[in-house]
C-alpha cells in the first residue's frame, strides 16, 4: 500500500487530487494534512470522509514537530504539497503569511522529508514565478520575475525545495501551473467570485480594463497532470502545466452573465490592483512528452463549473459572510466600487 501525503488537502486543488487518488489508485492510502485556514475546509472532503483509504490530520506544515509526527505515524512515502496561501490580494494587504507558508512551510517540508528519507516530495508552484510575458510563452529554464508578494513567495518557496534537490539529494519534483478553476473553489477567485455574484444579481468587479489574459485549466486536468509527473517525471526537473485556451478577463465575465441571463450591465469596472500582470503563458512541451494533454475544453469546464455553484449554494452561502464580507467590502472600496452588498447574498 503506497502511502501519500497530500498538504493543503482540503482546498480547493489539492480536495480534487485527493479524490483523483482515491478513485484511480486502489493501492494508495491517503493522508490529508491542513490547517484549515479560510480556504481549507473539510466540506471540500465530505464525500471522502468515510472513505477506508483516506485520513485527515489537522495541522499546519509550519509546526517542524507534528509534520514529522505525522510522517512517521502513518509511514508516508510521498509528500504532495498543496499547502500554500494563493490570492494575489490578500498577498498585498499581508504579505506576512504568505511567507511564512509558502516559503517558511516549504523549509519544514524539505528538512522533514530529508530526515525520514521521503522517496519523492512534489511541490505546486505557479505560473506566476515567472512574471508577465506579452507574446510567447514560458520554458522551465526561463527565470523568475515575481511581482506581486504571492509569486516572490512561491518562487522563494519553490527555489528553496530545489536548493535541496542540489544540495541534499532530496528526490524533489515541481509543477508550474496556470490558473485553475472548478468546483470547490473559494469565491475570492474571480470565476467562483464572478458565478455566485451574477446569480444574486450583484456586481462582477473587473479590474482596470478587464483586457488581462490567463489560461484557464480545468482542476481534474491539474490534478491529472501532477499524477503523471508523480508516475513519469524525473527526479529534480520542473514541468510546466497549461491548457493553451487564453481568455481575458472581460470575455470570462461576459460568458458568466450570459450563460446566467443576467445583464452586462453587472460587469463594474474597478481600479486595478497593482502591478497586475498582463498576460501568463506556459510552454507544456516537457509534460506533454510524459503523455499528458489537457481533456476538457474551457467551454466544458466552465458549463461544469457554472452548474455546479448553481446547484450548491448550500457550499457557498454560508462563506460569502462574516470575515469574507468584510474583507471584500474593503477590496470594493479601496478600489472604487459602490455595490450595495460587495460580496455576498
Amino acid at each position: 500500500m503506497r502511502q501519500v501525503l497530500v498538504t493543503g488537502g482540503a482546498g480547493f486543488m489539492g480536495s480534487d487530487f485527493v479524490k483523483y487518488l482515491l478513485a484511480h489508485y486502489p493501492d494508495t492510502q491517503v493522508v490529508v494534512y491542513d490547517a484549515l485556514t479560510y480556504a481549507g475546509r473539510k466540506e471540500n472532503l465530505a464525500e471522502v470522509a468515510d472513505h477506508p483509504r483516506y485520513h485527515f490530520v489537522h495541522g499546519n506544515i509550519c509546526d517542524l514537530a507534528k509534520v514529522r509526527e505525522t510522517l512517521e505515524r502513518y509511514a508516508i512515502e510521498v509528500i504532495v504539497n498543496f499547502a500554500a496561501e494563493t490570492h494575489v490580494d490578500r498577498s498585498i494587504l499581508d504579505p506576512d503569511a504568505f511567507v511564512k507558508t509558502d516559503v517558511y512551510g516549504v523549509y519544514v517540508l524539505c528538512e522533514a522529508a530529508k530526515a525520514l528519507k521521503i522517496q519523492r516530495l512534489h511541490h505546486i508552484s505557479t505560473d506566476e514565478v515567472y512574471g508577465p510575458i506579452p507574446q510567447g510563452s514560458f520554458k522551465e529554464t526561463d527565470g523568475f520575475r515575481p511581482t506581486s508578494p504571492y509569486a516572490a513567495s512561491k518562487a522563494g518557496g519553490e527555489l528553496l525545495a530545489q536548493s535541496y534537490a542540489i544540495t541534499y539529494g532530496l528526490p524533489v519534483t515541481i509543477t508550474r501551473g496556470v490558473n485553475t478553476y472548478g468546483p470547490y473553489q473559494y469565491p475570492e477567485k474571480a470565476i467562483p467570485l464572478f458565478i455566485t455574484n451574477a446569480i444574486d444579481d450583484l456586481p462582477l468587479p473587473l479590474y482596470g480594463d478587464g483586457m488581462q489574459v490567463r489560461d484557464r485549466l480545468y482542476v481534474t486536468d491539474h490534478s491529472r497532470a501532477v499524477d503523471t509527473v508523480l508516475q513519469r517525471g524525473q527526479v529534480g526537473e520542473v514541468y510546466n502545466i497549461a491548457a493553451n485556451q487564453e481568455k481575458t478577463n472581460i470575455e470570462v465575465a461576459r460568458m458568466i452573465v450570459e450563460a446566467l441571463g443576467k445583464p452586462d450591465s453587472l460587469i463594474q469596472f474597478v481600479t486595478d490592483r497593482p502591478a497586475h500582470d498582463v498576460r501568463y503563458a506556459l510552454d507544456t512541451e516537457k509534460l506533454r512528452a510524459l503523455g499528458w494533454e489537457p481533456q476538457t475544453s474551457f467551454a466544458e469546464g466552465f458549463s461544469r463549473t457554472i452548474q455546479w455553484y448553481r446547484e450548491r449554494q448550500d457550499w457557498w452561502r454560508p462563506i460569502k459572510s462574516g470575515e469574507y464580507r468584510d474583507y471584500y467590502r474593503r477590496q470594493y472600496e479601496a478600489r472604487g466600487a459602490k455595490p450595495s452588498e460587495p460580496a455576498g447574498g
